[in-house]
């Protein structure tokens, strides 16, 4: 039994350490495969803010061009800037080397980012930026602290001007009836073109795609799955009677 006991204890312990690695709270998401449109608009932003310095080695152009409904050629036009045919690997063109002497370490490949950091890590993190003059690039982020990577999406967004609300949810002052927490950014440095429902419809936009990217068969699988309990329900009825057929002369 104990050798049961610590064995269980062993399994479990890699999910123990990965849910307590988060450190911050952070904003809850349900991503949905099922949504073309959605996808389709994470990966426009990710291919015009993300793929300069982030590759996706693992996945073909072609695969996320047939998944996300989009014609080839429209997909080629406006979604490949490397001059990669639609059937090779996304990869960039930044060199390694280089990456890490402006960054401090070369930007990792996203491919299987969502599987190991989660989905509402990414989102929040992609939401979670705000202006720091300590940090060399000016900005810093408050899931990831002292983070490397510049806020690419600030045109859009904005720059928070003090470390914005993740994690919170919103409330409702009952004297007043003030919202509190409503965005997660109350004052902003720099204006952005989005407002903030706009710039969080978009991160999950993006975050959506991501969970794609780290598991592009999961709408397939689901589906498979109901028939394979469907199938083992139905099996299960005939080992049984089967079984007890078996055993009904020993009893």
């Amino acid at each position: 039994m104990r050798k049961l006991i610590f064995g269980l204890f062993i399994a479990v312990l890699p999910a123990l350490g990965l849910a307590a690695g988060a450190g911050v709270p952070l904003d809850h998401i349900e991503t949905d495969h099922t949504d073309k449109q959605s996808l389709q608009s994470g990966a426009a932003l990710f291919t015009n803010y993300c793929m300069g310095c982030h590759s996706m080695e693992y996945a073909r152009y072609k695969r996320v061009a047939d998944d996300l409904e989009v014609p080839v050629a429209l997909y080629e036009e406006n979604l490949i800037f490397t001059g990669a045919k639609i059937g090779e690997l996304m990869k960039n063109s930044m060199s390694k080397d280089m990456a890490a002497g402006w960054f401090g370490a070369p930007p990792p490949d996203l491919t299987l980012e969502s599987r190991l950091r989660g989905e509402a890590w990414v989102y929040s993190y992609l939401r979670g930026f705000y202006k720091d003059e300590t940090r060399p690039l000016g900005v810093n982020n408050v899931v990831f602290a002292n983070v490397g990577m510049p806020h690419v999406m600030v045109d859009l967004q904005g720059l928070c001007a003090v470390p914005p609300s993740i994690g919170v949810g919103a409330s409702v002052e009952p004297l007043s009836g003030n919202v509190k927490n409503g965005d997660a950014c109350p004052e902003y440095a720099i204006e952005g073109s989005m407002t903030a429902a706009e710039f969080d419809k978009a991160m999950y936009d993006l975050t959506n795609f991501l969970s794609y990217m780290a598991d592009p068969v999961k709408v397939e699988r689901e589906r498979l799955g109901i028939f394979v309990l469907i199938f083992v329900a139905i099996f299960f009825v005939f080992a049984y009677l089967l079984n007890r057929e078996y055993w009904k002369d020993v009893h």
